[in-house]
């Protein structure tokens, strides 16, 4: 018997918590995998109640209710970030393999002790950073491993686009503290960041509130150092209309305009590499400014790193393979996330490193907020 006759035969049943813009994205994902379905959703809005309906699936307001009556194999949080630990928990006393939307928490002590709790249960607990998946990405990762742009010397990203104010009233968890685009957006972007280039060490920020008078930021700066000395530069902003932002020039998802622009640029000792176009540039003869300089556009397969990153979910539940971005994984992103916003707030420079420091500033940074700002009272637990 195959592998995919043996999947169709014993098929994996995956169950969403948070059936919003990217719950129902990954509901489309489980579709097109072969060897697994989507046999239920948690989630309390009306809306989640009618998706449920109209697909004939079992509906739950929350997800322990869910765990109880259906125990499915797998299970995908795509809930506000202020639920992921809770939520998370829940699946490893329950000993099911959890796929949890970046960023795994909304602070690194909470997702550390998750992490934690989850390796001690062995129970798999995988990070929603989907984009590793996407070809592109696997193709520069491989590109910069075989030296082709030298020794990466600096990196710089931009992360610019203008979310209408229609988004945020839809679900308004997104105004709250710790919903800003450096913890929506920028987690994805840090990610591929480190993944490219390797691990940041040391970070510095500046952030500015939101214009809308939410109580997030909207523009926000970082630099970094990274563990071979080369240095980054990134920056975000949720309240910028521009074309460049990995959304708009990766074609990952077809509602964003494609704008035929790229959102990094990683510059080595060899030559350089624009993301995702996969622009390689370098001289043609020695390496020297005076001399000429061209692109070579590098050709790449497309699929859908959403569909991939399902799979190998499903590859992780059968126990063929370990987690590519594993909650180790994400926790080093939560890392760098919860720098950036200390830096912001702070004016310090966070040492990565020195991790018994970058612990006492996040406890220091969180006592100093106002607990009522934080508290939410909604009905539509989906991102």
């Amino acid at each position: 018997m195959s592998k995919k006759q043996s999947d169709e035969k014993n098929p994996l049943h995956i169950a969403i918590a948070g059936v919003g813009l990217v719950g129902l994205r990954h509901a489309r994902a489980i579709s097109h995998v072969d060897g697994i379905s989507l046999c239920a959703v948690a989630d309390p809005s009306i809306e989640s109640k009618k998706y449920a309906s109209a697909n004939d699936l079992p509906h739950f307001d929350a997800l322990d209710e869910l765990i109880e009556a259906v125990q499915p194999d797998g299970i995908i949080l795509a809930t506000p970030t202020t639920l992921h630990v809770e939520q998370g928990w829940l699946c490893v006393d329950a000993g099911i393999p959890v796929l949890i939307e970046k960023p795994l928490a909304k602070n690194l002590a909470e997702g550390e002790a998750l992490v934690k709790h989850a390796e001690a249960a062995n129970v798999p607990v995988l990070v929603g950073h989907h984009r590793r998946f996407n070809p592109i990405i696997r193709k520069a990762h491989k590109m910069i491993s075989e030296g082709q742009i030298g020794e990466v010397k600096s990196v710089h990203a931009t992360c610019w686009f203008y979310k209408p104010d229609s988004y945020f009233d839809i679900a308004p968890w997104r105004k709250f503290e710790g919903a800003g685009p450096v913890s929506v957006n920028l987690v994805h972007d840090i990610d591929l960041i480190r993944h490219l280039c390797g691990e940041i060490t040391q970070v510095q920020a500046q952030a500015n509130p939101s214009s809308r008078g939410y109580d997030n930021e909207d523009v926000a700066a970082a630099l970094f150092i990274f563990g071979n000395g080369g240095i980054g530069t990134v920056s975000v902003s949720d309240s910028i209309v521009a074309p460049w932002s990995w959304e708009f020039t990766s074609r990952e998802y077809p509602v964003y305009p494609f704008t035929n622009q790229s959102a990094y640029q990683i510059g080595g000792t060899q030559g350089s590499l624009s993301i995702p176009d996969l622009a390689l540039w370098t001289h043609d003869q020695e390496r020297d400014w005076w001399s000429p300089i061209s692109a070579n556009i590098i050709d790449c397969d497309r699929s859908d790193p959403l569909i991939n990153q399902i799979d190998h979910f499903a590859s992780v539940i059968r126990g063929e393979t370990t987690p590519q971005v594993s909650g180790c994984e994400g926790l080093r992103t939560l890392a760098v996330i919860e720098a950036i916003q200390i830096a912001a707030k702070t004016g310090q420079t966070i040492q990565l490193a020195d991790k018994n420091s970058l612990q006492k500033l996040a406890d220091s940074s969180r006592n100093s907020e106002n607990d009522e700002a934080n508290k939410l009272n909604i009905t539509n637990l989906a991102l």
